[in-house]
């Protein structure tokens, strides 16, 4: 049979987006996660039901736009949908917060989802499962080819480090300080078939794999494999998964613009990288571990910077093609976050000063829109 056959690559119009948030359900009085998600989706309208969604534990819900055509169409619609969430959570006495990890909750205390395909997940990772109480920001990128798109998912590997340290938002986890940036990350990596991907090469060879995969029971399909970046067949898309999720709308954008922009530019190039597998894991372990003060090593050149230094050189590289993308804009806000410091960062300065962790969401969360 022709492996082509198999799963079929549903080519979209180039560099499309799709944009998926995952936020915390969060009491308003004690500021601890809140099961609440089932009332909150109750209220959505039917023809958003799609838009805003459950997710494997009721203290947390995705939001995720339509199929947008630029980065005009993503602000104006995810806009829409987490001001008509947030207006649904208020209802409910509750209140949705953007970051990766809850600094005070335990994963003991939540109420898992209803959907079949979680409980399916859930009862096979049991404990590594339900210490997953994170949140992320997945970022889908429409692609022309399916070879494209390979080559774009074995290439932007590189720099998907960058990414993580420039979102990392998660330092604390069940009232400790983990003495990370991105403890999301390392939790992810604890489950099967996620993390940085192996070389795929070409479109043949993914398709072997898969098939491999789903014959002998591994995965029931291509959404089973959770890793940092991957070939979306159905939708047609590459997927940046490896993002935590920023605390401010402004940051998310200019992720999304800076994604976009990278993946266009790695689709002009007929380079085909394939960065050396353990230094990328050490690159994202220093991303990980110390954010924007890691350190980022280029694997053929053997040349090592820190990763702020990274981020800029990624900034320019992404440049020409933002600049043919209308979405130029938006770096001024990517060079703020090295200004500023990412999530993780003012999380640590509100608690070393406050030394409460419900202040950091106190303080954080009314500068979401700002």
């Amino acid at each position: 049979m022709n492996q082509e056959k198999l799963i079929e690559f549903k080519t979209s119009k180039p560099f499309s987006l799709g944009v998926e948030i995952e936020l915390q359900v969060i009491d308003k009085k004690s500021f601890n996660l809140l099961p609440c998600a089932p009332e909150i989706l109750a209220m959505v309208p039917d023809e958003l039901k799609e838009r805003i969604k459950p997710e494997f534990i009721r203290s947390m819900i995705e939001v995720n736009t339509e199929v947008c055509s630029n980065m005009d169409q993503v602000r104006d619609n995810l806009a829409h949908l987490v001001h008509l969430a947030e207006e649904l959570a208020d209802k409910n006495d509750c209140l949705l917060y953007a970051a990766s990890l809850h600094p005070f909750a335990r994963h003991t205390e939540q109420e898992l989802s209803s959907h079949p395909r979680y409980i399916r997940i859930m009862d096979d990772l049991q404990l590594v499962g339900r210490r997953f109480i994170t949140q992320g920001l997945h970022v889908h990128v429409g692609m022309t080819h399916h070879e494209t798109a390979i080559r774009v998912c074995d290439s932007i590997r590189l720099f998907l480090p960058i990414l993580l340290a420039l979102t990392c938002s998660s330092p604390y986890y069940e009232g400790i300080d983990t003495g990370l940036h991105s403890y999301r990350a390392k939790l992810f990596e604890a489950l099967p078939l996620a993390g940085m991907p192996d070389q795929l090469e070409n479109w043949g060879k993914y398709l072997e794999m898969v098939k491999l995969l789903t014959d002998t029971g591994i995965i029931t399909g291509v959404r089973d494999l959770w890793w940092d970046v991957r070939p979306h067949p159905d939708f047609g898309t590459i997927e940046i998964r490896i993002c935590d999720l920023p605390s401010t709308f402004k940051e998310i954008l200019a992720i999304v613009a800076l994604i976009q922009g990278l993946v266009a530019e790695l689709s002009d190039s007929s380079k085909h990288l394939n960065p050396n597998m353990q230094v990328l894991k050490s690159n994202k372990w220093q991303a990980a571990r110390y954010g924007l003060a890691g350190r980022f090593v280029y694997p053929l050149l053997q040349k090592k910077i820190t990763m702020q230094e990274a981020a800029g050189e990624i900034f320019s590289k992404a440049a020409p093609a933002m600049e043919k993308l209308g979405t130029s804009h938006y770096l001024s806000d990517l060079q703020q976050i090295l200004v500023s410091g990412t999530s993780a960062d003012h999380q640590r300065k509100i608690f070393s000063t406050k030394n409460d962790f419900s202040s950091i969401i106190k303080e954080l969360h009314p500068l979401f829109w700002q």
